[in-house]
C-alpha cells in the first residue's frame, strides 16, 4: 500500500502509539483500537477526555508487527548518552524545587491576606475589644507554623509537543524485541485476538467483565459489544462454578460469553454460553 509502518514505542513492556497518524492509521487500517491514556495539551488537569499516547494491548502491538504495519522501538539506555541525561534530570529537579519554594511563598502570602481581611472586617463591624486578638496571634505565628506539602505543588506539564521527537533524538531509538513471555496462556490470547480480527470484529480489553476481550461487530464508537471472549489454552480445565459465573455475568450485561480455544490446525474453536435459568 505504500503506507509507512507505525512506530510502537515500548515503555518497559507497555506498547504505546505517540503519533496521531499512527493512532488513526492503526484504527482505520488495522482495526486496532487501543486506549488513550495521555493528557490533552490545552486541558491537562482533567481526566474526562484523554489524548495521546494510546496504550495498546500486547496482542494488538504484536499483530501490528506481525502484519508489517508497525515496528517496535525502544529508547536507548541512559548510559549511552554520556551523562547528558543525568544533567537534564538534575536541572529538572532543581526547577521543581524552585517552583515549590515560590508556590509555598505565594500560598503563605495568600493565607496572611485572608487573616488580615477577616480582622479588618471584624473591626469594621464593631466587634468587641479583643475579639480579633486570636486572629492576630495566628497571623504572628503563621510564618513558623505554616506548612505547604510538596504533593500540593502545581507541576507544569510539557505539552508543547505531545509526541516524541524525531530529529536529534531519532538516533536514540533502536529496533526492539518483543518483551512479553510467550507461555501457553499468552499464545492462546494472541491467536484468539488474531482470529477475531481476521473475522472483522473489533476487540478491546474486558477486565471489568471478567473476560479477556470485549468483541464488537464494528467500531466501538458506533456499536455495543456483543460478546465477552474468554481465552482458554487447549486442554485447559475450567471449574463448573466459573462457567456458571461467566454465564450469569454475560446474561446480566446482555452479552454472550465465548469460550475461545486455539485448535491444532491453526484455527480457533468457539463455544458460546448463555444463562437460561435454574432448573
Amino acid at each position: 500500500t505504500g503506507t509507512a509502518a507505525a512506530r510502537v514505542y515500548l515503555c518497559g513492556s507497555t506498547p504505546l502509539l505517540w503519533r496521531a497518524a499512527d493512532v488513526r492509521g492503526a484504527r482505520e487500517r488495522a482495526g486496532v483500537v487501543g486506549t488513550l491514556i495521555g493528557s490533552l495539551a490545552r486541558q491537562p488537569r482533567q481526566n474526562l477526555r484523554l489524548g495521546r499516547p494510546a496504550q495498546l494491548l500486547p496482542e494488538e502491538a504484536r499483530l501490528l508487527r506481525d502484519t508489517g504495519r508497525a515496528v517496535l522501538v525502544t529508547a536507548a539506555p541512559p548510559e549511552a548518552e554520556d551523562g547528558v541525561r543525568a544533567e537534564e534530570v538534575e536541572r529538572y529537579r532543581e526547577r521543581l524545587q524552585h517552583s515549590f519554594l515560590e508556590q509555598k511563598k505565594i500560598a503563605l502570602e495568600d493565607r496572611k491576606q485572608v487573616l488580615q481581611r477577616v480582622m479588618n472586617q471584624k473591626q469594621k463591624d464593631g466587634a468587641a475589644a479583643g475579639a480579633e486578638q486570636p486572629l492576630r496571634d495566628r497571623l504572628s505565628s503563621l510564618e513558623s507554623s505554616f506548612t505547604f506539602p510538596e504533593a500540593a505543588t502545581a507541576v507544569q506539564l510539557c505539552t508543547a509537543r505531545a509526541r516524541l521527537g524525531y530529529e536529534p533524538e531519532e538516533r536514540l531509538l533502536m529496533p526492539a524485541d518483543w518483551p512479553q513471555p510467550r507461555d501457553e496462556r499468552t499464545e492462546a490470547r494472541y491467536r484468539v485476538y488474531r482470529d477475531l480480527r481476521r473475522r472483522g470484529y473489533y476487540v478491546t480489553p474486558a477486565g471489568k467483565f471478567g473476560g479477556d476481550y470485549l468483541v464488537y461487530p464494528g467500531d466501538p464508537l458506533r456499536f455495543h459489544a456483543h460478546f465477552i471472549a474468554v481465552c482458554l489454552p487447549p486442554e485447559a480445565g475450567t471449574p463448573l462454578s466459573d462457567l456458571l459465573a461467566l454465564s450469569r455475568l454475560g446474561s446480566n450485561v446482555k452479552k454472550t460469553v465465548l469460550l475461545c480455544s486455539p485448535g491444532e490446525s491453526g484455527g480457533v474453536v468457539y463455544t458460546s454460553l448463555q444463562w437460561s435459568g435454574m432448573v
